[in-house]
């Protein structure tokens, strides 16, 4: 079949999609700047590049579904929040949302701290050579192992999310002989504009410990008291994606409050007080985020108000940005398979990867935007879902979104924004192998994180 010879769903037409109306772009070629990242762009012959180096020959060399990251944006994003909150704060990288070795090495260079939240990334920081001391480790259920680790590692802070942790904790630094720095991170019932399962700061979820019914002042009561801990300060995080700042305001507020509830009370002012991330990307061209310097503003001049209104002399400030970095950073190229086109409707858009490289699709209805990769094209726009080769009628990549009429099995189609929560949440559903991430820089690519191979499928299987 030619390429021109697929019949398709609706064309032109403004199309209705998730309550919301959904219209092809003026020109499917033209990349849209804020969803990708910055060295990107097509060149003479059509193709998408990154870092110089066309989609095609990094398909030849590294195959599909691969991530491609690109190391010369992440570090001009990690520069940017360093320099948006300069000395006097602290920017600590979510290494929930992509950690690797070669991931903490940049970090490390470019200034910037690491939190973490599980045994395997403090494992992976520390092989990598982050400092110890430019280390926060989080997580609502550490184990005593964890928590050993961390504290013998020298860890910088480790947030503590519940009763039980500050005993336990403060437990294993007796033991050891230390005296751990700690914040506690409280739920100020602030419920962000975002997807419920990544809302985190309501009082009905696991996180934290509630400002509600003075159980976050008894929190730091019984901390102050433990002579293994060194009470630091308060964390508080309010979700996921977001664009509003009104919500860090009200947190700020109520935090602050509880510092000064803790001064009146223990005659201490703690010194640091940590707002947590969440701060979105562009994933469509509907996504408007603020640049680093508008966040950093912004809170600094919500924490620096609410203090002096309370009397405190203003805490020193952290962040965590862990999709605001690396998220617009990469994109996932797939090559095209079956194509099925539903009259009336829409084309099904197969591709060699799925809900396997990225479940955010499914698990948080999220929404992506695509491209054809491979080449240009002045064909006629459709309508297209773009889904993997999963056993799994949810196993969907792009809702809804328009590609070229002429697309046809091999092209090359891209997704972009991809860097955060896709190849750190990948699985082996259908026993599929996870993608390599495979890091562009100035006209070289080099596998940070190797493609997974049916060895390392049977090696685990012992059985």
């Amino acid at each position: 079949m030619s390429r021109s010879a697929h019949p398709a769903g609706p064309r032109h037409a403004d199309v209705m999609s998730e309550g919301h109306y959904l219209a092809p772009a003026d020109d499917l070629n033209v990349l849209d700047e804020k969803v990708w990242s910055r060295t990107v762009t097509r060149d003479e012959h059509g193709a998408v590049t990154v870092g110089g180096i066309p989609v095609s020959r990094l398909a030849e060399e590294f195959g599909t579904p691969a991530y491609f990251l690109d190391e010369a944006d992440f570090r001009d994003r990690c520069r940017a929040w360093s320099d948006a909150f300069g000395p006097g704060a602290d920017v600590f990288y979510a290494g929930k949302a992509f950690l690797s070795r070669a991931v903490v090495r940049w970090l490390k260079e470019e200034g910037l701290n690491l939190d973490v939240c599980s045994g395997g990334e403090l494992a992976t920081a520390l092989d990598a050579g982050m400092p110890a001391e430019r280390i926060a480790f989080h997580g609502n259920n550490k184990t005593v192992e964890e928590i050993e680790r961390a504290v013998a590692a020298g860890v910088g802070r480790i947030v503590l999310d519940s009763f039980q942790e500050i005993v336990r904790v403060a437990h294993v630094a007796q033991s050891l002989g230390r005296r751990q720095r700690v914040q506690i991170r409280v739920t100020v019932g602030v419920e962000a504009h975002t997807h419920e399962f990544i809302a985190t700061a309501h009082e009905d979820q696991k996180f934290g410990i509630a400002l509600a019914g003075g159980q976050a002042a008894e929190a730091v009561r019984r901390a102050l008291t433990l002579d293994g801990l060194e009470v630091v300060g308060i964390h508080s995080h309010i979700g996921s994606q977001i664009f509003d700042m009104a919500g860090f305001e009200v947190s700020a507020r109520r935090v602050v409050r509880l510092l000064a509830e803790v001064r009146d009370e223990h005659g201490v002012e703690l010194p640091e007080i940590d707002l947590g991330g969440g701060l979105g990307i562009a994933y469509t061209s509907d996504d408007d985020p603020r640049e680093p310097h508008e966040i950093a503003k912004s809170l600094g001049d919500i924490v620096t108000r609410e203090c002096e209104a309370a009397g405190l002399a203003t805490p020193r400030i952290s962040v965590e940005p862990g999709r605001a970095i690396v998220g617009p950073t990469a994109f996932t190229l797939y090559e095209v398979g079956t194509i099925k086109p539903l009259e009336g409707l829409r084309t099904y858009v197969s591709v060699d990867g799925g809900m396997s490289d990225n479940i955010r699709t499914a698990l948080y209805d999220a929404e992506y935007s695509v491209s054809l990769a491979s080449r240009t094209s002045d064909a006629e726009p459709m309508l297209v879902r773009v889904v993997g080769k999963h056993c799994e009628s949810g196993d969907i990549v792009v809702k809804d979104a328009y590609l070229p009429a002429d697309l046809a099995p091999g092209d090359l189609i891209a997704v972009p924004a991809t860097g955060a929560y896709c190849r750190s949440m990948a699985s082996n559903y259908n026993h599929a192998l996870r993608p390599p991430v495979v890091a562009v820089r100035d006209g070289e690519a080099r596998v940070i994180v190797r493609r997974e191979t049916e060895e390392d499928l049977l090696r685990l299987d012992v059985g």
